[in-house]
């Protein structure tokens, strides 16, 4: 009997919650509709892709032209979709990807979750040692490298990153495949633009959605002679 009565209990309070007409309510109603929508998608990105983040924001230029600051790209897994390939592998099968041999990865810098991650270009792979040459080109200067791993390169930038230094980081390292996060499959120009301002975007939405439900409650609490006349003013 206490579980039918629970039960009972339970049905009761979501069926008020459904139908109340307090101000309160109706927005924490539309609030969950907003939070599940969003949990929705999130999780239908999740297993199209593979990964997680499954879209990133551009938000340097390093990779001018090809991909610029406020393009919103989207993430897979890295052998999802197609062959992961370097630039190395690119330029011997004459495949393109963003204007260029090779696929664009999001990797975190030498394994750090505490930094963004960088979304750079796959050049070559590489085991420990000396390296001369890149993009079938000599280096100005050898690099040795520490461990097996991906040497990657910014489109715009002049160096590949293991031979720059990135303030937190340091120097770079080759890029472990555990390290990589996926590959970009393909970007949407300005979207990106409001990820980077989520936080303020998420505050106007929530402060219109108050005023609107305010505004609502006030037509409501109007004596009708006071709607009949602003409906003749309209």
């Amino acid at each position: 009997m206490a579980d039918n009565n629970d039960k009972k209990d339970i049905r009761t309070l979501v069926a008020q919650f459904r139908e109340s007409d307090h101000w309160a309510v109706s927005l924490a109603r539309d609030i969950l509709w907003v939070v599940t929508v969003v949990g929705g998608v999130a999780l239908a990105l999740f297993l199209i892709c593979g990964t997680w983040p499954a879209v990133v924001t551009i938000e340097s230029e390093s990779m001018v032209p090809n991909m610029n600051v406020g393009d919103l790209v989207v993430v897979v897994q890295k052998d999802r979709y197609g062959t992961f390939e370097t630039w190395t592998d690119g330029r011997a099968s004459g495949i393109e990807k963003f204007e260029d041999y090779g696929d664009v990865i999001i990797y975190k810098p030498n394994g750090l979750t505490s930094v963004h991650p960088i979304i750079h270009r796959a050049i070559q792979y590489v085991e420990p040692g000396i390296v001369t040459q890149m993009k079938g080109k000599n280096l100005s200067v050898a690099y040795t490298a520490p461990h097996s791993g991906y040497i990657t390169w910014g489109d715009h930038n002049r160096n590949p990153d293991q031979l720059a230094i990135y303030p937190g980081i340091g120097q770079i390292e080759p890029v472990k495949d555990e390290w990589i996060i996926g590959k970009a499959l393909f970007s949407i120009p300005l979207v990106g633009y409001l990820p980077l301002h989520i936080i303020e975007v998420t505050i106007i939405i929530v402060v219109i959605m108050i005023l609107y439900e305010m505004y609502q409650r006030s037509q409501e609490n109007k004596p009708e002679s006071q709607r009949k006349k602003n409906r003749k003013q309209k």
